[in-house]
């Protein structure tokens, strides 16, 4: 079974020339993260590949990432940042175009700072440069502006968009976390749209397997299907090591099939995203 982590964030070291934007978000972990790091959790793991999402602290810099994706393409892939807001962001989205590994592009919504960026109308423009390119589109908002997302996968319906962390609102746990997940489950009737089943045990005080979890997994499941259900686990900051965030699914909740498990763990994302490790490795 092919084993691809849809989301991880990898990061070099802050310096004077390469410093960090503390007002976009604080570093996971009090160290770099870098793709060499990765690879070597991915192969004690048996992870087959991942899709690096350049993390907001570097500054919505994509080069290391793609760096990573030039050296490792049948490893990484990349989901690429830019600032909607920034004039010369058009002129980045056509650049990276022609990045090898570039898949399409990362955006968050989810704090002060970064909401008025979707809800001023500033990201009006990236939709249809982004279908027009075929870039694919994940994007992490709280449960509260999910039908901005739905409205706009309506608007330009060969966008292909992925919701990230089931769109769980940052630093809410258990039932906080979950309480407008409804929200969530009704953009599912939207072919165009996605799902991460990704860092779900950050949102939890539960300890491993997190049984308190399935449950909401489930719904998704039958909202949107297997095929777009997508595992990932954003390692940087996730409670579990790389081998029990895998073994969550594939050995914690018997009610998925293997069919199913082949497409949430890996398969799926490859499809979405346009990657094509499916084919190689089946």
């Amino acid at each position: 079974m092919l084993i691809v982590d849809s989301q991880v964030h990898v990061w070099a070291a802050e310096t004077p020339e390469r410093p960090w934007s503390r007002d976009l978000g604080e570093p996971q972990r009090p160290v770099p993260y870098g793709p060499d790091d990765l690879l070597k959790d991915m192969d004690e793991a048996g992870v087959d590949a991942a899709v690096l999402v350049p993390p907001l602290w570097e500054g919505r810099r994509n080069d290391l990432a793609i760096a990573a994706a030039r050296a490792h393409p049948q490893r990484y892939a990349v989901m690429a940042r830019l600032d909607p807001a920034a004039p010369a962001s058009r002129d980045a989205l056509e650049k990276l175009r022609g990045e090898p590994g570039v898949l399409g592009l990362r955006f968050a919504f989810q704090t002060k700072t970064l909401i008025p960026l979707l809800t001023d109308g500033h990201t009006e423009w990236i939709w249809g440069a982004a279908q027009e390119a075929g870039f694919r589109i994940y994007v992490l908002v709280p449960h509260s502006l999910v039908p901005l997302i739905d409205d706009i996968a309506v608007r330009y319906p060969g966008l292909k968009i992925v919701m990230d962390h089931f769109a769980l609102p940052s630093g809410k746990r258990d039932e906080e976390a979950f309480r407008d997940f409804d929200k969530l489950l009704a953009i599912a009737k939207r072919p165009n749209v996605a799902a991460k089943v990704s860092a779900l045990p950050c949102y939890s005080t539960d300890h491993y397997p997190y049984r308190s979890l399935h449950g909401y997994v489930r719904r998704a499941y039958d909202a949107f299907g297997p095929q777009r259900l997508f595992w990932g686990t954003d390692l940087s900051r996730s409670p579990l090591s790389y081998r029990q965030n895998i073994a969550m699914f594939t050995e914690e909740m018997p009610w998925l099939s293997k069919q199913d498990l082949e497409w949430i763990m890996g398969r799926g994302v490859c499809e979405w995203l346009g990657w094509d490790l499916v084919r190689r490795e089946s």
